[in-house]
């Protein structure tokens, strides 16, 4: 055997083992799922009851709602743009669901379905502002929160609507098997926007627009229908979302989602959606929304005090955000 063989041959598996590892850490998904880990861990170590099945299961129940709204707004940063509607757009589509139930005694079916159609409303409300009005997503989002905030404070008085068939709490607190309904409906949800994302035409319009608009524009995508069609589904992931609220607190409450956009937001860029636009994938705002959750309820098994929670948590996004830059 030649010296050049001997040198050469056990060079090949370091750096067989060194481009797997390039491979693994240039995926989006590499950060967020380090710190899923790094975090579970911890949290682990911190608390004895952390990875039980039980409190497992709950927080996956518990980050549904979220992670659900965190679908829509992950469509909407991929294409440049933000929603700041989204728990305001939550908190009206249950409130006239509710109150179609409650007050004008329509079949509790009328009364979902209405809830997910003031969800697509208001999306295609913003859609159409966005995209053929071309005013800026975070001003038409912003007027839109306060719009549906406002309109489920008047419908509803300013009061919780309860009274909702006993049924309804199914979709918040029904299980099939073991497994919590919300995260059922959170799995089937992901999936459906994996398959749109990564598997149709529209799902490379997105990226493309997030990319560089004016390039996919040249290119024949019709940018307008694009942008118009991700603010719907953010306006459905929304409703779907309150949907499972609803179901959870057995009332239409027009003081739901407060601050539940932020959260969305903040499980998309943990995720290592770039918040420009162009990059990212939807498994990974399932993980940040995840962590997120890991996050609330490990501190809340520790005891720490839910102020300070806040601060560590925005402290923890932000380092999460300044890595993820310099990473990539």
């Amino acid at each position: 055997m030649s010296p050049e063989t001997t040198v050469a041959s056990p060079a090949n598996p370091s750096r067989s083992v060194g481009s797997v590892f390039r491979k693994l850490f240039a995926s989006p998904l590499a950060l967020p799922l380090i710190g899923l880990i790094v975090v579970s861990v911890l949290m682990g170590l911190a608390s004895d009851n952390f990875f039980s099945v039980s409190n497992l299961l709950n927080v996956l129940r518990q980050v549904s709602v979220v992670a659900i709204l965190a679908v829509g707004m992950s469509f909407v940063i991929l294409t440049g743009g933000i929603d700041l509607s989204v728990g305001a757009v939550m908190a009206l589509a249950g409130t006239i669901a509710a109150g179609l139930m409650v007050k004008m005694g329509m079949p509790a079916g009328v009364g979902l379905l209405a809830g997910l159609l003031v969800g697509l409303g208001l999306g295609f409300f913003n859609g159409v502002l966005v995209a053929w009005g071309r005013m800026p997503a975070i001003i038409v989002t912003l007027a839109t929160m306060g719009i549906a905030r406002g309109l489920g404070l008047i419908y509803s008085g300013g009061y919780p609507i309860s009274g909702l068939p006993s049924w309804i709490s199914w979709f918040g607190v029904g299980r099939v098997g073991i497994i919590p309904v919300p995260v059922i409906a959170m799995a089937l949800i992901y999936v459906i926007a994996w398959v749109l994302l990564h598997r149709t035409p529209f799902g490379r319009h997105v990226y493309a627009i997030g990319g560089n608009e004016v390039a996919a524009k040249l290119s024949g995508v019709k940018t307008e229908r694009v942008k118009l069609a991700v603010y719907v589904i953010s306006g459905l992931t929304a409703a779907l979302a309150a949907l499972i609220l609803t179901g959870r607190l057995m009332s239409g409450q027009p003081n739901a989602g407060v601050g539940f956009e932020l959260d969305a937001i903040a499980a998309v860029v943990l995720g290592g959606t770039a918040i420009a636009g162009g990059r990212g994938l939807i498994f990974g705002t399932l993980i940040g929304a995840v962590l997120l959750g890991i996050l609330n309820n490990g501190l809340n098994l520790m005891g720490i005090n839910p102020y300070l929670q806040d601060v560590i948590k925005g402290f923890i996004i932000l380092l999460a955000i300044y890595i993820g830059r310099e990473w990539r």
